[in-house]
């Protein structure tokens, strides 16, 4: 075959306009909803050539591996997938990216209309552009520049734009019905201002807790409790003994977890986070009878949901059993949600394709960030045991973080589509000529 480096770059140039515009029309879909948006892709994907189907699916039927989530949301979803055959002797390939984005509120206090697709400064603005309106288009242009290019994939394809926000559970729906392959790839920008340059192959595991830890008001019927306070039993001050117990705990894993490239990056692999803490009124002038303290702790690839649980089980118990009001009265735990780590050493072919294509499309070389907590890379790893990279282009001012004309850079964007034709040309193999439907599922 000819030089397939520089004719997928060719062809992605070429494609430059055509990838900008389905961007948009997604972008403009937004203002409609969910399902506009995925209509979009429908038509995205019929237009690059792959096999177009629907998969409705209810997130609280979902079965799930080292994963849960106290409350998965209710209803039904849809994922559009696109199948692509290969024209044989290659490897399979799943890439996946979410359509959902963030509510939208009445007053979004932009500088921009977000549904325009406005330019500035080098920056496409629009609702959920970078989160993830980006990596479904990513996935879908790079079909076209394949298409176009002249390029067949030998190993079959399937592009998966799956809901995957508050526990949608998307690309898992995929996989339990039966939408599998050797590897997965996740398109999504980070706000990490590395762009193109940077790999998701590692993703830490976290479990999300609530500590309701009980106190007991004074016998009096007076609104005022500052002078009975004695006869109390102040919530705060014995969550204080918990917090204490949390902390202990986190330095102990911080001296005994230990994964390298979490070590090389921050020098430090776990981390327990007490992110909240409620109880009593402004005032200030009742003893409160319950303080909550949210959590969160970040453990590597190897540890298991079930192992961190017991251990924050077990450092609370310890706490209480020291207190004699905790004792009689022991804090209620509820872990509200939890995902195990996952990673794609970069000994594994994976990275290499990955590696290739990145250098290939943009002449630079990249590396792996191993700071990505509960990444989706580790969804098809965990619950099928495929391995998962994510790419995506610069972003940010993320809609999820509070900030507002959420942007990617279309340089980058570009960028993004060809490195992904590329990737699946050199994961999948390629041949000279056009393929065909796939008949899976």
């Amino acid at each position: 075959m000819a030089d397939l480096t520089a004719r997928l770059r060719a062809a992605a140039t070429d494609r430059g306009d055509a990838a900008l515009a389905l961007l948009r029309g997604m972008i403009a879909a937004q203002r409609t909803g969910e399902a506009a948006v995925q209509a979009e892709v429908a038509r995205g994907l019929a237009g690059a050539g792959a096999e177009v189907r629907s998969l409705r699916y209810r997130p609280a039927e979902v079965p799930m591996r080292e994963e849960f989530a106290a409350e998965p949301p209710p209803g039904e979803r849809e994922s559009v997938l696109g199948l692509l055959s290969g024209t044989g002797g290659g490897r399979s390939l799943i890439l996946f990216a979410h359509p959902d984005s963030e509510p939208l509120p009445a007053a979004p206090g932009w500088s921009v209309d977000p549904f325009a697709g406005v330019v500035r400064d080098g920056r496409l603005h629009g609702w959920g552009v970078s989160d993830d309106l980006a990596g479904v288009a990513a996935m879908v242009s790079a079909l076209d520049v394949l298409r176009a290019a002249g390029v067949a994939p030998r190993g079959d394809v399937i592009v998966a734009s799956t809901p995957s926000k508050r526990h949608a559970r998307g690309v898992h729906a995929v996989m339990h019905h039966g939408y599998r392959a050797d590897a997965a790839v996740y398109l999504h920008p980070a706000e990490s201002g590395a762009g193109m340059r940077e790999v998701k192959a590692f993703a830490c595991g976290q479990i999300e807790f609530r500590i309701t830890v009980p106190g007991r008001a004074p016998d009096t019927t007076e609104p005022g409790h500052g002078a009975f306070a004695h006869r109390g039993v102040n919530a705060i001050e014995k969550a204080f003994a918990v917090i204490a117990a949390l902390r202990a705990l986190d330095a102990h894993r911080g001296a005994h977890v230990h994964h390298p490239a979490l070590e090389a990056a921050i020098g430090r692999s776990t981390n327990l986070l007490v992110g909240g803490i409620a109880g009593g009124t402004q005032r200030g002038t009742r003893v409160p009878t319950d303080c909550v303290i949210s959590g969160a702790l970040a453990f590597p690839p190897g540890e298991t949901l079930s192992a961190v649980r017991a251990e924050i089980e077990a450092a609370v118990a310890e706490a209480a059993a020291a207190d004699p009001w905790l004792r009689d009265h022991p804090p209620r735990i509820d872990f509200v949600a939890g995902v195990t780590g996952a990673e794609v050493p970069l000994a594994h072919p994976l990275w290499s394709a990955t590696a290739t294509a990145i250098l290939g499309q943009t002449s630079v070389e990249p590396f792996m960030n191993p700071l990505h907590t509960g990444s989706d890379i580790r969804n098809p790893a965990v619950q099928q045991g495929i391995p998962c990279v994510g790419l995506g282009p610069l972003g940010g001012d993320l809609t999820q973080n509070g900030r507002t004309d959420e942007w990617v850079d279309v340089a980058d964007h570009l960028r993004a589509v060809a490195v992904t034709a590329a990737l699946i040309a050199e994961w999948c193999g390629a041949e000279d000529r056009p393929g065909a439907t796939i008949a899976a599922g």
